[in-house]
């Protein structure tokens, strides 16, 4: 472990208190290789249907678990322990399980294993229910399962990609259908797990139908500030982590036995516009605000190369992106005519545009878990006080944003969110643009978007629909209720004694590489 002189002692030693002993990194030690992992967030729950944070990380980060359908890069469902699916008509779907897999309790997983796995997941999460409109499942035999909608669904294979769908054995529930841990089919299984502190051990599963994972034990902690996540490593207390703040990360990188490696991920860096307020229900305002923003200039110098600028909702490397979607252009000049269209001019010499009296202000919020958003919302506020708005910026823990939004005061809301938990375009545009749509903060409503994305749900061949998504992307993007900024870039930092990392661009943050190992 480096020493570190002076104060930074002793906020090392607190943090490692607080993170349950401050063990150090494992590497190779009595030819046990442990991997240790300073992951983003506090680990909260292991149960991968409780429709919360469990599922991504038992499914993605710990590798415990593991769905019936995968991806590939350019997000095109995948088999994984469903090995082929077809649609027997309008409601029912079909899907043949692999053989021989087997959960980390050595029973062979089955469709009665998987049929309950359903129906605990739809149970605790009405949410992913809904997105599956899920009625049952049959079991067929031992290997075939069909699975009901209440009504037509192209969805159901993406769902079953979605991490909370991961599949667990019946033991994993006890006696009385209360979750007790998850006894998965993935390359790693859960040794222990402490709920006070969120610590998850968890060690190399041999029988894993996937190969012979490279590593035998992993420990992760959770450390929600970037700054601890890059002190963690540097100090040689865990062996892997990601995104620290980006300004560390060519010092990171230079230092002897430290490597990062940077990745896209399907995450986009967007502005809620509040269109309750009559100012930014006023396109012109909303075109001004996209203008006036240097999307490049932050990408190179916020966020240090990590990402690139947005133009449409999705990434270019999604097969149903709408391509023709570029980043909107940055131009102050035309920032500042959209702004005069809209009747706010700078009358009094000032520097602020104003209207009846009262200059233009615009208050931005954002959460500090992530490590681009702070300083972007600095970077977008300067944006546009330099064509004339004035702009109040509000940042604190991501826990406390609801409640300090609830009174409806914001304007815009700056936030990183996932774009293919579910690998299809009526998932996110579904959610964030229909009227009623769960994500839709900013209120937005469009009586055509809403009819296209009910129409769209029902198209199945898949140019069909990803043409008839396109059009929809493309209206949002004319309308701006979002303003996209930038597509997210994820910075994996690792110890050099780890080696053979193979990022998964569909993973939510990143997914631990089960092949990759970790030397002494």
């Amino acid at each position: 472990m480096k020493k570190i002189y002076g104060i930074f002692v002793i906020l090392t030693l607190a943090v490692c208190i607080l993170a349950a002993g401050c063990v150090g990194t494992g590497g190779s030690t009595s030819g046990e290789k442990v991997l240790v992992v300073g992951e983003m967030w506090r680990v909260s729950s292991i149960n991968p249907g409780d429709g919360h944070d469990g599922g991504t990380f038992v499914t993605e980060k710990a590798i415990v678990t593991e769905t019936l359908v995968g991806a590939n890069a350019q997000f095109e469902l995948t088999p994984n322990l469903a090995e082929n699916w077809k649609q027997i008509n309008d409601t029912c779907w079909e899907f043949k399980l692999r053989e021989g897999v087997k959960f980390h309790n050595g029973d062979e997983m089955t469709a009665s294993d998987v049929k309950m796995s359903l129906d605990n997941t739809v149970r605790l999460s009405p949410s992913t229910a809904k997105l599956m409109s899920y009625d049952h499942a049959d079991v067929v035999d031992k290997s075939t399962i069909r699975i009901y909608t209440t009504d037509l669904n192209p969805l159901v294979p993406g769902v079953l990609h979605y991490p909370d769908t991961a599949i667990v054995s019946s033991r994993s529930y006890d006696a009385n259908g209360n979750f007790v841990n998850p006894i998965g089919t993935g390359p790693m299984k859960v040794e222990s797990f402490n709920e006070q502190t969120g610590e998850l051990v968890v060690v190399k599963n041999t029988d894993w139908w996937g190969g012979d994972p490279g590593f035998d034990k992993m420990i992760m902690r959770g450390y929600e500030n970037p700054s601890t996540r890059a002190m963690m490593i540097e100090n040689g207390d865990v062996d892997f982590t990601t995104d620290p703040p980006y300004s560390d990360i060519e010092r990171l990188d230079a230092l002897p036995d430290i490597h990062v490696e940077k990745y896209n991920t399907p995450r986009i860096y967007k502005l809620d516009v509040n269109l309750a307020h009559e100012t930014m229900a006023d396109l012109n305002i909303r075109k001004a605000i996209s203008h006036a923003i240097d999307r490049t200039g932050i990408v190179d110098n916020v966020l240090y190369g990590v990402g690139a600028p947005a133009g449409g909702v999705f990434l270019p490397s999604m097969t149903w992106s709408n391509k023709s979607l570029v980043p909107y252009s940055y131009d102050p000049a035309l920032a500042k005519q959209y702004l005069a269209n809209a009747g706010w001019m700078d009358t009094n010499g000032d520097g602020y545009v104003d209207k009846n009296g009262k200059n233009l202000h615009i208050k931005i919020y954002t959460y500090t878990e992530r490590p681009g958003l702070p300083p972007m919302q600095e970077a977008i506020a300067a944006n546009l006080r330099a064509v004339g708005i004035e702009v109040e910026e509000v940042s604190m823990e991501n826990s406390a944003m609801n409640a300090a939004m609830a009174d409806g005061s914001w304007d815009l809301y700056l936030s990183a969110m996932n774009l293919a938990m579910v690998p299809d375009p009526e998932y996110v545009l579904k959610s964030w643009y229909t009227t009623t749509g769960t994500g839709n903060k900013p209120g937005y409503s469009n009586a055509d978007v809403d009819r296209l994305i009910v129409e769209g749900h029902y198209i199945s061949d898949l140019d069909e629909r990803y043409d008839h998504f396109r059009e929809i992307e493309g209206i949002v993007y004319d309308e701006l209720p979002t303003i996209n900024i930038a597509y997210y870039g994820v910075a994996i930092v690792m110890k050099d004694t780890v080696t053979g990392y193979k990022f998964d661009p569909t993973a939510h943050d990143y997914r631990i590489d089960p092949f990759m190992t970790i030397t002494a």
